[in-house]
């Protein structure tokens, strides 16, 4: 393994990753500004039911997640990640703008444009930072970690600025906080085209089929004029979210044949370690199921059974970017550590390690109502102690997987495996809406989680069951369909990790030369 610096390196990194790190922090804060707020918008202002909240929140997520695969496609075949980069930013700020305008009409159309506008921006981002590095150079868990700590700054400051706006002065104030930091996102990225810190990273690859004509319009700006065209059947789909399961099954149809198609071009060696970035892409996928839950159950569990202090509950969305932000140079410094000791955990281990603690935090929203008061509200130090527990878990898996995806993918297919990774997230927010609709379960209705060895579980970890709460207010009954929820997927998530952990030998012959 070797360490390849230069003249042009800045502190011990490609200068090419301060640029991205930036442009990728301000994107996150338009991203995650506007995410804190829609579940709480939708309840309270839209007076949206939790569960069409839950769904129209899931299906967007999901779709932001999706269309990743399409431009990453269109990027390795056509645009590069250069111009898909500052399309994806465009249409990206149109949509946190668009959400000022009150009417049915925007709103699906403003989810519509950030979902597509994702889907350029957020997998070549991703993709270049994994050439800034060359192969086999030890730096590049390193510089994917910081790569994520300027994710979660950005995260961490946007549910609190763009919140209290929306407190303050009103929802759309928060709205367009978020539309400016995209824009501001877009300015660092063309500062970082004009001083040439890419070097020829990310350029067109191949300027022929960009210039071809079709329809009497060059494909490149095709592509632009479909990005636009899509908009109202993306808004079709979120708005009728109740029939995302079809869309589920295109998705992972398309994704099988692709992925075949793939694997017959690539060599035997390259074959395994695609292989491997599917496993980690469905590890994920499980990972995120749980850990989605942020933004949509456990912010509405934030507002309604938390006794909160300082913090609204769109703002303890920025708990967990904090957290990553004082925990991600440690966790870089670690990994750097640990390699030089040749100690260093191979990635399967880590992405066992991120599942187990996962799990683990969520047990410890299960605990919280062991000490919930006579209003059923629950001191905010659990939601504190279990958010720092489940991110440790994140910083085992996901700046690690988007590290491993690079390095596992043929460079002819990059952007495109990037948007497989990214595809866990749209799978994962599928499923996360369907755990989110387990906490609407009210007394009286049947529940998985109140019975059986579920119910078992619930009451160990909770103190609560069927019985106890069928004597207190219905705020407990609400508590309960939280913390039974959060309770059993947590051991589940916690089983699941150790599980992975005990069958990493043959997974890691299988990534070569890949750590």
């Amino acid at each position: 393994m070797k360490t390849y610096t230069s003249t042009k390196d800045v502190f011990g990194h490609p200068r090419g990753l301060l640029y991205l790190f930036f442009a990728e922090l301000w994107e996150r804060f338009s991203f995650y500004g506007m995410r804190a707020l829609l579940v709480l918008y939708m309840t309270k202002q839209l007076l949206f039911s939790d569960k069409m909240s839950f769904g129209i929140y899931a299906t967007y997520m999901s779709l932001v997640y999706v269309t990743p695969l399409i431009g990453g496609m269109l990027a390795d075949a056509i645009l590069g990640f250069r111009k898909a980069i500052i399309l994806g930013g465009i249409l990206m700020a149109l949509g946190h703008f668009f959400l000022t305008f009150e009417t049915p009409l925007f709103f699906y159309s403003s989810l519509a444009l950030i979902i597509i506008g994702n889907g350029f921006f957020k997998p070549n981002i991703s993709s270049f930072v994994g050439v800034l590095y060359e192969d086999n150079d030890t730096r590049r868990d390193s510089g994917f970690t910081i790569f994520y700590m300027g994710i979660n700054i950005g995260g961490a400051l946007a549910p609190l600025l763009c919140a209290w706006l929306a407190e303050v002065f009103g929802w759309h104030y928060g709205f367009i906080l978020a539309g400016i930091g995209m824009l501001i996102g877009l300015l660092v990225f063309r500062k970082g085209l004009q001083k040439e810190v890419f070097q020829d990273h990310g350029l067109i690859p191949n300027k022929s089929r960009y210039d071809e004509k079709k329809f009497g319009i060059k494909q490149g700006n095709l592509i632009v004029i479909g990005a636009f065209l899509a908009v109202p059947i993306f808004a079709l789909i979120i708005k009728f979210y109740q029939f995302e399961h079809y869309l589920i099954s295109i998705v992972t149809f398309f994704l099988i044949l692709y992925s075949i198609n793939i694997l017959k071009k690539v060599t035997k060696n390259e074959r395994k370690k695609l292989l491997v970035a599917v496993y980690f892409t469905i590890l994920y996928t499980l990972f995120s199921a749980i850990f989605e839950q942020a933004g949509s159950s456990l912010t509405l569990f934030a507002d309604r059974a938390v006794n909160l202090i300082r913090l609204n509950a769109a703002q303890t969305n920025s708990l967990n970017s904090g957290f990553i932000i004082l925990l991600a140079i440690p966790f870089s410094l670690l990994w750097t550590y640990l390699s030089r000791k040749n100690r260093n955990p191979n990635s399967v281990i880590k992405f066992g390690a991120g599942l187990f603690f996962l799990g683990l935090g969520f047990v410890v929203f299960g605990m919280s109502a062991h000490q919930a008061n006579e209003f059923a509200k629950t001191p905010m130090f659990y939601l504190i102690l279990g958010t720092f527990v489940y991110t440790i878990g994140e910083l085992c898996l996901s700046p690690i997987g988007l590290s491993k995806i690079t390095e596992l993918s043929p460079i002819k297919y990059s952007s495109f495996i990037m948007g497989v990774w990214f595809s866990a997230n749209f799978f994962g927010h599928f499923f996360a809406g369907k755990i989110a609709n387990l906490t609407t379960i009210k007394l009286g209705e049947p529940s998985v989680f109140s019975e059986g060895i579920f119910g078992s579980i619930t009451e160990l970890i909770t103190g609560l069951s069927p019985n106890i709460i069928a004597i207190q207010s219905e705020d407990f009954q609400q508590l309960f369909s939280y913390v039974s929820v959060y309770a059993n997927f947590g051991i589940i998530s916690i089983l699941l990790g150790i599980t992975v952990i005990l069958i990493s030998n043959p997974i890691k012959k299988m990534m070569q030369n890949v750590c």
